[in-house]
This record gives C-alpha cells, structure tokens and sequence, in this order.
C-alpha cells in the first residue's frame, strides 16, 4: 500500500560499524568503543576505573547496538570512512597517520615528529576525531 501521508523516515548513514564497536569493546575496559562512538567523557571515565570496575564494560555489551544508531545519527557521512580513522588513531595515533588521512598534513607531520604532540595531542584526538572527520566530511 503506498500511502503519501506515512511517515518516512531520512536515510541515515552507516557511519559506525557495530562490528568494530564490538572489537573495541574487547577493550572497552579501557573506554575504546565509548571513544569511538563519541562519548569521550564515559570513555575517559571508563579509562581510569577500567570500565567503571568491569560492570560497565558488561552492561555496554548489550548497549553498543544503540550507541551505534546514535553515533550514526550524529555524525556525517562522507569521504572520510570513520572506521579507518579510528584504526589509523588507534595504532598509528603517535604518528599523525590518521590526520594525513583526513588531508590535515601540517598537524600529521607535527604529530609525527612530535609523537602526537607528546601524548596530549594524541589524547585530543580520541576525545574529538568524530567530530573532526564530521567536519571535514561536510566540506
């Protein structure tokens, strides 16, 4: 039945991957999933009480599903692939790999010869790359 008064919904697109949420959360008693789907204060609070004791880490288990359709809800697609990103930070961080990736040269090679601006660069961009590719992806 084609009715032009349904309620549809905008296409959104599928900028996280739940499978790559779920890798992550192997390390989630670390805060890695909540930094990649764009929670950064849980993921830095997950940090430093290893995932808030390991019951945290238990209970977003089931909760990665929904943090997917909201990080993808949030964040813009484009040609910027959020996963590579998040690979390339995760271990070529210290290098600036995935600031090359996203076209920032100048920043990539600072961090490169740097080691991710001794660490606090590096630390920023777990706290912000979401939405550093997000922009870039607008443009």
């Amino acid at each position: 039945m084609n009715s032009s008064h349904g309620s549809a919904q905008p296409q959104r697109a599928d900028t996280h991957r739940k499978s790559f949420g779920y890798l992550l959360w192997i390390f989630g008693f670390l805060g890695s999933h909540r930094f990649y789907y764009g929670r950064p204060i849980s993921g830095t609070l997950y940090f430093f009480t290893l995932g808030l004791l390991g019951v945290g880490w238990i209970v977003d288990l089931f909760l990665i599903p929904s943090m997917d359709r909201a990080a993808d809800h949030r964040f813009s697609a484009g040609t910027v692939d959020y996963n590579l990103a998040w690979i390339l930070l995760t271990f070529l961080g210290l290098f600036g790999v995935h600031r090359m990736y996203m076209g920032k040269w100048f920043t990539g090679i600072l961090w490169a010869c740097t080691a991710g601006l001794f660490g606090l660069g590096l630390l920023y961009d777990f706290w912000t790359l979401n939405d550093q590719i997000s922009e870039v992806n607008a443009r």
